[in-house]
């Protein structure tokens, strides 16, 4: 199977975004499955795009200028993503973004609901 993510991870590089293609090679023949969501976190918006093939999921979070792939992780329950500096946890409608070096007991950065 082949999961590609054409113009979704983008660089920031300068104030004109720079689309960039990363190809996964993942065995087996999963369907993949994408899903956007656009989260309200106070006065900041992020928006997610969920894929989801098979055993491996990722979310591709646009964080203002930047952007995060993050990989799913173990957790008690809902979604829980890592990637770069960051943990995007879900659950439900409600997903809170936590910065890694502010350290492991830190409160979320943003607490976020979906479609608001």
């Amino acid at each position: 199977m082949r999961l590609s993510l054409t113009a979704i991870i983008l660089a920031a590089a300068t104030s004109a975004a720079m689309a960039s293609t990363v190809t996964l090679e993942l065995p087996g023949d999963a369907k993949v499955e994408r899903n956007a969501v656009d989260y309200k976190c106070g006065d900041q918006a992020v928006k997610a795009e969920y894929v989801n093939t098979g055993d491996n999921s990722l979310v591709v979070l646009t964080l203002g200028d930047q952007t995060v792939v993050a990989v799913t992780v173990l957790s008690a329950s809902g979604a829980k993503y890592a990637g770069q500096n960051y943990v995007w946890w879900t659950k439900g409608d409600n997903a809170d973004l936590y910065d890694l070096t502010k350290g492991e007991d830190a409160p979320a950065v943003l607490s976020c609901e979906a479609g608001k």
